[in-house]
This record gives structure tokens, C-alpha cells and sequence, in this order.
């Protein structure tokens, strides 16, 4: 991926979902605690990284009360910290949809993640095991759950 990651369009986007979803995913207003207006816009949000859209899926599940994931690269490959404010997650399985990048557009800052404003087919949804992939998520610190209660 390297420096020229930004100038590509992926040939497909990944979204995590604790919810199977019939037929197509319908744009949804984001909420972004930070009012971040990128982050906060009506559509639907994947990622080019399979893990940031796996631990997505995870963090949406019942159970969690809040997470957040911050989005870097490390040796020119993507990375993520993705972190969980309070709870675990109640469900044993979540969803990782595949989808035609077509519709969607790189959200400004954010190399990984992309926005659609229409609704998507997935090409493929598998049903992942939560426990598999609890290893991508930490536990939020001490000071991390302090400033996330004065966000929400």
C-alpha cells in the first residue's frame, strides 16, 4: 500500500455490523461524540482495512457502551487502535459485509474509511465469531473512560 494508498480507490470496502441486514444497507446518520462533520454525515461508512470494519462490528454490539477507533499506519500498512469505554459485547456473532467500492467516496483525513450516500448490495456477508476477534479491541484506561464521560 505505501505512500500511493491515498490516490487508489480500493475495488472493495468493508462494514462491521452487529446486526444482519436483508437485502441492501440504507444510509443512517452518524453520530461522532467529537461533532466531527466528516465523521457525522448521513450514509453509510466502511473501511478499505478489514480490522477497523471487524472491531466496528464488535464495538457496535449490545453490551459495549462506547468505543472509538483512531486510525494511523505503521510501516506504511494501516493500523488501528480500537478501544472499548465500558461493557463487553452480549452477542456471540457479528456481521463483515463486502462491498463494490463504486458508490463511495474517501471521507477527507481519514485514509481508510469511505462514505456512501446510497443504499449498497453487499457482495458478501459472513458471520464472524465475537470471541475470534476480541484481540483487536483494548480496554479503554482509566483517564480514556474519564474524557469519554465528558464527550458524551
Amino acid at each position: 500500500m505505501g505512500e500511493n494508498y491515498n490516490k487508489m480507490k480500493p475495488k472493495f470496502v468493508y462494514h462491521g455490523s452487529a446486526q444482519k441486514i436483508n437485502g441492501k444497507l440504507i444510509p443512517k446518520k452518524a453520530k461522532d461524540l467529537r461533532k466531527d462533520v466528516n465523521n457525522s454525515q448521513m450514509g453509510i461508512y466502511a473501511s478499505s482495512y478489514i480490522n477497523e470494519a471487524i472491531a466496528m462490528g464488535i464495538l457496535k454490539s449490545p453490551g459495549i457502551k462506547g468505543g472509538s477507533i483512531s486510525r494511523g499506519k505503521f510501516d506504511g500498512t494501516p493500523a488501528i487502535d480500537a478501544v472499548m469505554y465500558g461493557g463487553a459485547p452480549k452477542q456471540k456473532y457479528f456481521y463483515l459485509y463486502t462491498l463494490s467500492s463504486k458508490t463511495f467516496n474517501n471521507i477527507p483525513k481519514e485514509s481508510f474509511q469511505f462514505v456512501s450516500s446510497k443504499q449498497v448490495k453487499p457482495i458478501k456477508i459472513e458471520k464472524l465469531l465475537v470471541k475470534k476477534y476480541l484481540h483487536l479491541i483494548r480496554k479503554a484506561t482509566k483517564m480514556e473512560r474519564i474524557r469519554w464521560k465528558k464527550l458524551k
